[in-house]
């Protein structure tokens, strides 16, 4: 059970695992941002703009059912909320995209630029020196 549990240690505190745990959370962040300017910033004038509609209230609702006498409320599919999210999803995969995009631009900027040559140091310029001097011999 020790080696099991040392195992599982090692794995947890491995770089990528870190990585991955900060990428969620601040994944999930990013998601509540993106639902706000959804929600309060795209959604009202576009609601305004097609004549006052408020796209969370959009639902068609069923019709009621009597069940022993008693009458259950009625259930109601919320296409509106599933706009909205539909919404923020192509918002944070266009994010996404221009984020990987804009990454991969300096990954290939940096991988093209020659390396300069690098100096010799002080012992290696004397090293030459006693090379070519034996050399000369």
């Amino acid at each position: 059970m020790s080696k099991f549990l040392s195992e599982f240690k090692q794995f947890a505190m491995r770089g990528n695992v870190l990585d991955m745990a900060v990428g969620v959370i601040i994944g999930g962040a990013f998601g509540k941002i993106v639902s706000s300017v959804v929600d309060d910033i795209i959604m009202p004038p576009i609601g305004w703009i097609i004549g006052g509609v408020n796209f969370s209230e959009l639902k068609i609702s069923l019709p009621t059912v009597e069940v022993a006498g008693e009458k259950l409320p009625a259930a109601t599919i919320n296409y509106g909320n599933f706009l909205q999210t539909c919404l923020d999803f192509f918002i944070v995969a266009f994010c996404i995209f221009m984020l990987i995009k804009l990454v991969n631009k300096f990954a290939k900027k940096k991988e093209e630029e020659p390396k300069p040559e690098p100096k010799p140091t002080a012992e290696e310029k004397l090293l030459t020196e006693i090379r070519d001097l034996l050399k000369n011999k």
